[in-house]
């Protein structure tokens, strides 16, 4: 072999190394995107409020979320979390309690809402006093009648506690608890909370069928309920008056907008999941759904800003009281109440 020759093999051989080298290392074994953790729009419903794009769900994120909605320690004496007052198992209502329960048993003067399907929601509060859900955890935290801390004594309390940093360097990229990536990672765990797995939703799909009684409940709906509990969330997440008093020691929307016109009026709750977050109204005062119907039928007060869907009595025979009632229940989303993605995480 001559000299040349052996030039040649020399920089074939380099070559065939430096190529080897530079070939793509075998993709990484990054962990693979779980459907469960994606926001998914039910295909009946308008697309969502809240713009996902700027705060993607993702595993990580979803379930610091969900470790901080569990957490005590966001509560100034560290007894009260936000599940204290809303229970899975009552689709995140606090079922049985009139108004909410805070720390040190102090009393509140409204009943909790349920969360679900919050994502769709324009406004948050009976009164609509937050319009976004990342805004949303901070009236319950800094309410002194409910959670009374501050953003503050929160972020200092989370940082001394070693699980998080490590949750949040995942979620968020930094090891560092702010007052933001807290928000934005309780608005990726509740807004997951989308509930649409409830007999009704299945009749729609082709999954399931009405019995004879929930078809007539559901045809009384449509002709009594619907203009205010619009399909398919079952709100048009207005704000009215529903003939409950005629002197008002809560002024509702008016607390936020400061309009007489708005004096009395609380946001319109959703029908779903109602069979499972008794009491009702805006402050508790009703205990049954049977209690409900007595109220639209022969209840109303009148006031000036009564809502004029209900100025002219709704009028219902006992039977389709029941038939109604019956069309409530099918709204129960037993899927969502029992999703372990949302229970409280195993300590």
């Amino acid at each position: 072999m001559n000299n040349l020759l052996r030039v040649l093999l020399y920089i074939s051989a380099g070559l065939l190394v430096f190529f080897s080298a530079c070939k793509p290392d075998k993709a990484p074994d990054t962990p693979p995107v779980s459907n469960d953790y994606v926001f998914k729009q039910p295909a009946d419903f308008p697309a969502p409020m809240y713009d996902f794009k700027n705060n993607t769900v993702t595993q990580a994120g979803f379930e610091l979320g969900r470790k901080l909605f569990y957490d005590p320690a966001l509560s100034k004496d560290s007894t009260i979390s936000c599940g204290t007052c809303h229970k899975q198992y009552a689709a995140f209502s606090d079922v049985g309690h009139h108004i909410s329960h805070g720390i040190q048993s102090r009393l509140g003067t409204r009943n909790s809402p349920a969360l679900f399907n919050i994502a769709w929601s324009p406004t948050f509060f009976w009164d609509g006093g937050v319009t976004h859900i990342e805004l949303q955890p901070l009236a319950p935290i800094t309410n002194p009648v409910e959670m009374d801390e501050t953003m503050a004594g929160v972020v200092t309390k989370i940082s001394k506690i070693a699980a998080y940093r490590p949750m949040f360097k995942a979620a968020f990229g930094s090891d560092t608890v702010t007052t933001q990536a807290i928000m934005r990672s309780l608005a990726q765990f509740m807004g997951m909370m989308v509930s649409h797995q409830s007999k009704y939703d299945k009749v729609l799909r082709g999954e399931a069928s009405f019995t004879p009684d929930e078809q007539a409940g559901y045809v009384l709906f449509k002709n009594n309920c619907a203009a205010c509990h619009t399909e398919p969330l079952f709100t048009d997440f207005s704000f009215r008056n529903n003939g409950l008093d005629t002197a008002f020691t809560d002024e509702g929307r008016k607390h936020i907008t400061l309009q007489n016109a708005d004096l009395g009026k609380f946001k319109v709750p959703s029908l779903r999941n109602a069979a499972i977050t008794f009491p009702y109204m805006h402050d508790g005062r009703i205990e049954t759904l049977e209690d409900v119907m007595e109220h639209y039928t022969k209840g109303i007060k009148n006031s000036p800003t009564l809502d004029n869907v209900l100025k002219t009595p709704i009028v219902l025979t006992p039977t389709q009281k029941a038939q109604l009632i019956l069309f409530i229940k099918t709204l129960t989303d037993n899927t969502f109440i029992t999703d372990k993605r949302f229970s409280e995480p195993v300590k």
